[in-house]
């Protein structure tokens, strides 16, 4: 009894109290979010599709994932433009139903031209979500519960990135690629229906409707921009986690792709127990969000140096739980910063330029990373990536000093 006691009050309670507060909306967005990122495992498995099953050579898949990156770019630009004209409703319900039929139709094309076209497009489509979720999360939050609100997103995301690739690997071993794109597809299609059932707006409920007399342009807040120069450097160290790391993980220790879905589906599995905690326990104004962000890269940089420390294998779990929980902490209050600068303009452009950010970060971080791989090697590849992640942290502690001395909240 005492066990349950203390397992109920000490341990459960206050988790669950860490949910507390936020809107059903947000709770609904969630859901549509953990559907469609449950869906999305094939983007794991893209580099390994292209060169185990397509057989293209390194340069060329780094090549497509720069068109990724392309379409990610477009995408959020379009949908951050198209959210402040038309709203975020229908943005996102357009981006779900149209990016699910697109996944469906990739699996039948085949050629080098033809996949680059068709994943430019799909990201084109598929990230017009990103910007009006943004600001619709923005909205359906309370001021005080936004960086919860988002990690309540991200808690979502994980969750279903968590299934996702151990799901993934499964499938490819019993019905191979093909398999995967049909999920993608059909689990996109049925979020784009759902938020049609659950948020429409006549019945959905605004929690914080802002209206800026004077709109600033994202594009003139030079601190913003510097913000973002350090988030572009930030995520082309991170998504070679997703591009050059299963490659790392296949060829160098010899993982199965099953594997491979399991020590990623870890990451998603720790980020959907801690990272709620984790940010309601640091969200104290001792703590700034670029100071957070600055910590959050200084741990993903552990997780790199570490893999060319020792051959063993288990290093890979250690990389991982760093990289886990540098991601824990810099996503969250990164976005958290975003939304807060993003009230005194259009709201709708301050997060397309932070959606761009990571889709600038695709442009370069895939393609880079498997030329290094190809020229350099995995061990020089990481020590470079590293380096990376020092400018990185250099720019972000920059603009906490300049920001603290010119005494600008964050």
């Amino acid at each position: 009894m005492k066990f349950i006691y203390f397992l109920n009050n000490k341990l459960l309670q206050p988790y669950l109290n860490t949910f507390s507060g936020l809107s059903k909306e947000v709770w609904w967005l969630s859901l549509i979010t953990l559907i469609n990122r449950a869906g999305t495992m094939v983007i794991p498995f893209l580099s390994l599709y292209l060169n185990k099953s397509l057989d293209f050579s390194l340069s060329d898949v780094g090549m497509i994932m720069s068109a990724f990156g392309a379409g990610s770019v477009v995408g959020s630009w379009l949908g951050g433009k198209l959210t402040d004209k038309i709203g975020y409703y229908k943005v996102m319900v357009i981006s779900l139903v149209l990016s699910g039929l697109l996944f469906i139709g990739l699996q039948f094309i085949s050629t080098y031209y033809g996949i680059m076209l068709g994943i430019f497009l799909l990201l084109a489509v598929a990230d017009m979500f990103r910007p009006a979720m943004f600001v619709a999360l923005s909205a359906y939050s309370k001021p005080e519960n936004k960086t919860r609100s988002v990690t309540l997103i991200r808690l979502a995301i994980n969750l279903g990135f968590s299934a996702g690739p151990a799901i993934g690997g499964l499938i490819i071993a019993t019905l191979g690629y093909g398999g995967l794109f049909w999920v993608d597809g059909i689990t996109c299609i049925a979020a784009g229906f759902l938020l049609l059932k659950v948020l429409n707006p006549k019945t959905a409920r605004v929690q914080d409707n802002i209206v800026s007399q004077n709109p600033k342009s994202a594009y003139k807040d030079g601190k913003y921009i510097i913000f973002l120069v350090a988030m572009v450097l930030f995520s082309i160290a991170f998504l070679q986690y997703f591009s050059t790391m299963p490659l790392y993980y296949k060829d160098v220790h010899v993982l199965s792709e099953f594997k491979i879905g399991l020590l990623m589906g870890m990451n998603g599995l720790l980020i959907a127990v801690f990272e709620m905690p984790l940010v309601k326990w640091l969200e104290s104004p001792k703590y700034t969000k670029t100071g957070l962000v600055a910590f959050g890269a200084v741990l993903t940089l552990i997780s790199f140096i570490v893999l060319n420390v020792t051959t063993w294998v288990g290093v890979l779990v250690i990389g991982m739980l760093f990289m886990t929980i540098g991601e824990m902490i810099a996503f969250p209050f990164s976005n958290a910063f975003a939304l807060k600068r993003a009230k005194q303009g259009n709201q709708g452009e301050y997060m397309a330029l932070y959606s761009m950010a990571f889709a600038i970060a695709h442009i370069f971080g895939h393609n880079s990373g498997m030329h290094m791989v190809e020229l350099v090697g995995f061990t020089n590849t990481w020590y470079i990536v590293s380096l990376v992640m020092v400018v990185c942290i250099a720019i972000l502690l920059m603009l906490k000093r300049k920001m603290r001395f010119q005494k600008i909240e964050e």
